[in-house]
This record gives structure tokens, sequence and C-alpha cells, in this order.
């Protein structure tokens, strides 16, 4: 019998095992040394502020894995033998493997700070950091991050709710500035600093300074400030984590190399999730992409290959979603930090500055590219399909009130979103509803 062995139980891992059952008997085994169940990690921010207890954010009762014969394996990859095929582990006996699938996702980036290592300096990906950050967070009254991104703001917020006082270094000129444009970056700018983060821009941490204790009592800026602080967060983005073959020949960069079959340079080792690292850009979508619905994409799509049905890997158009506190922010196709040449873009914020929506349109043949949505949800089949079908920015516009995912008390401004529209652009679209396209949505 073949005997697929899966290193990591996260999404990806977790998916391919799902879907391998589905399709055959092959003996599957998970391995992971953080945590014997699969557990949602976007989840684990809600665990720490009091929202739900970690086994709530376990989507399988532990019979699951019995009942769908997947055994799993708690301990610690410590190297990856591709010639005898086997993986060894920290505390048993190495797993031979017919196929193995790498699974093992990100960890937080270091930058070689000085005192980055000391106790009270920690990232949030793992459930190691959720009990590390519950120890810190006890006696802290200060906290400083460092980068600006959505790990970040979860773990201001997760602070903040422990009244505990967060000073955000950012090294940009703006919030999120490598991904969000200009007018995006100053509204969710100004809604953290409304949730009384001190957000410091302009700022790079230089040193990490301990007690005689070895934990952090404060930290050095470039520019020389001393900031006194318990706590310090490193949520300055993530990095593969493929430690465990760097002595093998499965060929790494950044990640680790794969096809658009996510197969490795070695025969039956695959690599999925986070820790994957594409040759080639699919479909202009980054060669690492660290999201949680991608991951489960490649979950399934490996498993497909790994049961006879080779089948590459295949996305779609881009999309993703997050919580900025509490604004809610969707962006789908592409709509970059800086205007494309040959590109045209429409911004509209509301009045309040909390609510918005940027498109963007080639200029020539008014192909829709993307929108970025702030505080408006929006219905991911209709961009999905618009986008693959190269839809205009005129079809976008004109049936955007039908996109609208918001439940029916929700306020609506589609109204004001077109009559602007109308204003600062060539075209016209009407503000009379597309019956037609109705009476298609509902049948």
């Amino acid at each position: 019998m073949e005997h697929v062995v899966i290193i990591g139980n996260g999404i990806s891992g977790v998916t391919a095992a799902r879907h391998i059952r589905k399709l055959s008997d092959q003996k599957i085994t998970i391995i992971s040394a953080e945590s014997k169940y699969f557990f949602s990690r976007t989840a684990l921010m809600y665990v720490f502020m009091g929202h739900m207890k970690f086994e709530h954010i376990q989507p399988y009762e532990a019979y699951f894995w019995k009942k769908n014969r997947l055994d799993l394996v708690q301990d610690f990859v410590e190297k990856i033998d591709v010639n005898q095929k086997k993986v060894y582990l920290a505390g048993q006996a190495p797993i031979a493997y017919s196929k193995l699938i790498i699974a093992t996702g990100s960890k937080p980036n270091k930058f070689g700070w000085p005192g980055q290592d000391l106790d009270g300096v920690q990232g949030l990906y793992s459930k190691q950091d959720l009990e590390l950050i519950e120890e810190n967070a006890k006696n802290a009254k200060t906290a400083v991050l460092i980068g600006g991104g959505l790990i970040g703001v979860e773990l201001a917020e997760m602070l903040i709710t422990r009244g505990i006082k967060v000073i955000f270094l950012v090294r940009e000129n703006k919030f999120w500035g490598g991904v969000l444009p200009a007018q995006e970056a100053a509204l969710i700018g100004r809604h953290i600093e409304k949730h009384h983060v001190d957000l410091r821009y302009q700022e790079e941490l230089e040193e990490i300074i301990g007690d005689e204790n070895g934990r952090v009592k404060e930290i050095r800026t470039k520019k020389g400030e001393i900031i006194p602080c318990e706590i310090v967060g490193l949520t300055a983005g993530v990095s593969p984590n493929i430690n465990m073959v760097a002595a093998s020949d499965v060929e790494t960069a950044r990640g680790i190399m794969v096809n658009e079959f996510l197969e490795t340079s070695v025969p039956d080792v695959y690599a999925i999730g986070d820790c994957a690292q594409f040759h080639t850009s699919i479909n202009g979508r980054k060669n690492i992409e660290q999201v949680w619905y991608t991951g489960r994409i490649m979950g399934e799509t490996v498993a497909q290959t790994i049961c006879g049905n080779r089948l590459a890997y295949n996305p779609g158009p881009w999309f993703n979603s997050a919580k900025f506190f509490d604004i809610e922010y969707q962006t789908y196709g592409w709509v970059f930090a800086q205007l494309k040449e040959g590109e045209e873009e429409f911004y509209w914020e509301h009045e309040k500055g909390e609510i918005a929506m940027h498109l963007v349109w080639d200029k020539n043949t008014h192909e829709f590219k993307g929108i970025n949505s702030f505080g408006i949800r929006l219905r991911h089949d209709l961009f999905d399909k618009w986008l693959n079908e190269k839809a205009s920015i005129q079809t976008v516009m004109s049936l955007l009130k039908s996109a609208n995912f918001d439940p029916e008390f929700y306020k609506l401004y589609e109204k004001e979103i077109i009559t602007q529209f109308n204003t600062v652009t060539s075209f016209e679209i009407s503000l009379k509803p597309r019956l037609w396209w109705q009476k298609l949505m509902t049948s």
C-alpha cells in the first residue's frame, strides 16, 4: 500500500489529506510539532480576546481523524532523506513514505536585530505564539510592534483588549504602503489611530534591549529614541518554514521550489501552502502565496495528482479579505499601490472616512482590472466572473448594486458612488436597476 506522509497540519496539509482520502485508500500520516489537531490559524486572535475557546477553532471533532483513517503524529521533523524516502523525527523512529507532501507553512521574519531572541519578543503565527502572548501579556503595560501589516493589526487589537498600550513602528510613510494605494493607506492609518494605537511612520527598530534576566525592557529606534516596553511584536511579515529540507536535494530559494503541479525537484516530493515557491508566476500572482484560501486550493490540487489525475494549480483571479479592527477589507483582481501605465482609476470615500471603494480599469479597452472595498461587502462569485470574462468597467459599475453582499438592513451607497463616478469620469452609468440582471440572479 502506498504511504503518503504530510508534514504540517495547517489548512494545506489537512485539505490534501482529506481529498486524498476521498479519492483513495492510501495510508496517510500527518506530522506536526505544533498541535495534534488542525485548527483555524486566522482565529487565534479571537481566542486571546475571549470570543472563543481554542476547541472552538478546531473544525473537526477528535473522532474525525480515526473515522477517516488519518494517522496523526505530534513530533518535530529534524530532516528528510529523499534517497531513502524517510522522515526523521526528534522523538521517535523515522517514518518511511511513498510520497511526501511538505506543508510546513511560515515563520515570523527576523532581520538579525540585536535582542530579537529575548523573552517577551515574539511573533503571532502558531499555537505556541498564542500561549506565549498569554504569558507575556500578564504584567505588560506597553508593547512595541515592528512592521505594518495584517498580523500587526491583529496583534494590536488583541493587546488593546487587555489594556496594554501599543506603539506601532512602520518603516514606510503610510500604513501597508507596499500594498494599499495612498488613499486607502491613509484611511486605515486613521482608523488604527482612532483605536488608540500610537502609529509612528518612518520609524525603524535598531535594537531590542534586555534586563539582567534576559527579558525585554526597552527598544531603541534608528532615530535613537528609547521606548520602554514589556512586549515586542515582530510583525514584519513571514517567511517560508523550510529548515527541515536544508540538507536534502530538494531545491529551495526563499521557499521550496515547485512547478505548476506542485512538484519539487525530487520525484514523489511535493510542497504546498506558505512554504511553496513557484518557478514562474501563475495568473500574475506572487511566486509565494501566503494566503489561507490558496493553501486550501493547493491541497485539493496536489491530492488529485497524487491519486493519478495530474492537475495543474489554478487559483483563478486574485482575491483577498481582512479586517482592520472593525473595517472589513476585500480586494478582487489587481489594485496596486501605484497605478500602472495604461490604467485608469476611480476612488470614492464616504464623508465619515471609513467606507471606500477603489476601481481600476484599462484606459484603452475599458477592461475591469480590480477593486478594493472598505466597509462594503462584495459578492465573490460576481467579481470572479467579471474578472474571468474580462468585463468592462461599464458593466461592473452598472451592476454594482447586484454585487453588494451586505444584509438588507445595511445602508447602501451605490447611488452616490455611481453619481460621483459619472461626474469625474467620461462614462455615463444609469442609476436605474437592470431588471434583466435581477431576474437572472434570482432564477
